[in-house]
């Protein structure tokens, strides 16, 4: 694109061409050993407000030249990556939480607020925005574009079952709102639905609307220690049978928990096992969380686990979710690729140990970890595999195993770059046929994200 035409939108301080201030912008957390080399020759631009982001649309339409999306740079799938020469669409400056509407439970934010700031903002309104995907860094465009899940999905869901209304910048430029503060809406196609998890190939999403819920009263978390994953493993679906509905099942490998803790310089709390569960459950007071301790204790007791800790203070319930969710950000340097396959939810210990033989016949070890209660889990490919040219080789013999098992190569991260080349093993051709027609409708001259999600 011309960039003086750029300069024009959005004036000379928002438009970066030189290569060394614009590295950050370049690539996200996409391991190193299957990041994608970005492109030599790239603009990037900051738009403020919807209307200059459509006057960019509408001049890179007419150029037939390539934008890339940039939220904040958190994805692990390279799909916010310019892999070719283009214009990077930095939505950073879109950054103001509009309105908490407490009478509708609804909060209004534009698409580069930070999870962390709409978090504090709901949260001071006395509300609770119950998805939690993990860095607090993301942005919530991004967060809706790649249909963020995390931890606390086996409760309350994934990050789609919370949009109710979009704006949305259109490929030729147009401004669209769909959706709204509305709990029922049954006007035509759900074109909403189609924009969420779109991986940024059909729109800019410029403003979010959120349904909030009223703030959990009590919490407490639980850790249970286990000397076999199998025990552990045979725990989840005998806690979801009993009616407690936790608002997140995760498990852990000792291993992966403790380099967390490590690289964080906190403790984590349990001392025995080898394999953990992080059980999170919510109440409407002190007694019904109890209530619920207590009978998720008799269940992982009866299934040999071998020691049962509850966090009751907030500040050790933060503390242990941050070990949690800095897992990735531990083990990055170590890592060559983590993969976040998802399986139905009983056949999680089922591909867990197909990973472990896939280990052994490889040589190699994959620390595991992931939500237990919904059957997505994140294999570490390691960085000795790189070293032996084995990533690719094996990231695919796992493919496999979920496949088999009815699963998917990706439950929340996304395809990106990074996954299109592993599509031929999803054997339905048709859906895929369908899915290029729709972008081919939003995006005739293919200049959004060209390359990521879809073939």
């Amino acid at each position: 694109m011309n960039i003086n035409n750029l300069r024009d939108i959005v004036g000379n301080d928002w438009v970066i061409t030189k290569r060394d201030q614009m590295e950050s912008y370049l690539v996200d957390e996409t391991a190193p050993a299957v990041r994608p080399k970005p492109a030599e020759n790239v603009i990037v631009v900051k738009p403020a407000n919807s209307q200059e982001i459509s006057a960019i649309l509408k001049l890179a339409n007419k150029d037939k030249s390539p934008v890339f999306i940039r939220g904040g740079g958190t994805g692990l799938c390279a799909g916010a990556m310019p892999i070719i020469d283009s214009t990077v669409l930095s939505m950073e400056r879109l950054d103001k939480v509009i309105e908490v509407d407490k009478d509708n439970l609804m909060v209004v934010v534009e698409a580069g607020v930070t999870l962390e700031k709409m978090l504090k903002a709901v949260e001071d309104a006395g509300l609770f925005f119950p998805p939690h995907p993990g860095d607090e860094g993301a942005q919530v465009g991004g967060l809706v574009a790649c249909n963020a899940g995390g931890a606390r999905a086996v409760k309350y869901g994934v990050i789609r079952n919370y949009v109710k209304g979009l704006e949305v910048i259109l490929p030729n430029g147009e401004i669209v709102n769909l959706g709204g503060k509305l709990l029922k809406n049954n006007q035509g196609l759900d074109l909403l639905q189609l924009i969420i998890h779109s991986e940024g190939i059909l729109g800019v999403i410029s403003k979010v609307i959120f349904r909030l819920y009223p703030k959990v009263s009590s919490s407490g978390t639980m850790i249970i220690t286990y000397d076999n994953r199998h025990n552990a493993m045979e725990s989840v679906p005998m806690i979801l049978r009993s009616g407690v509905m936790p608002l997140a099942i995760e498990y852990m490998d000792r291993t992966v928990i403790e380099t967390s803790a490590e690289y964080l310089g906190m403790q984590w709390p349990a001392t025995q096992g080898i394999a953990y569960l992080m059980v999170i459950l919510t109440g409407a007071n002190d007694d019904e969380v109890y209530l619920q301790a207590e009978q998720v204790s008799n269940i992982c007791t009866e299934c040999k686990s071998t020691d049962i800790l509850i966090a009751e203070r907030k500040d050790e319930q933060s503390a242990i979710l941050k070990m949690r969710s800095e897992i990735y950000s531990a083990m990055k340097d170590k890592t060559a690729d983590i993969l976040d396959v998802t399986v139905p939810p009983n056949s999680v210990g089922v591909i867990m140990d197909r990973v472990d033989d896939i280990a052994r016949y490889f040589d190699t070890t994959i620390p595991m970890y992931g939500h237990a209660g919904d059957g997505n889990f994140h294999p570490h490919l390691m960085n000795d595999l790189r070293d032996k040219g084995k990533v690719r080789e094996v990231k695919r013999e796992i493919y496999k195993e979920a496949i088999k098992l009815g699963g998917v190569i990706t439950g929340e991260h996304g395809i990106g770059v990074i996954r299109i080349s592993e599509l031929d093993l999803c054997l339905e051709t048709k859906p895929w046929e369908l899915m290029r027609g729709i972008k081919n409708v939003f995006d005739p001259n293919n200049i959004l994200n060209p390359g990521v999600a879809i073939l």
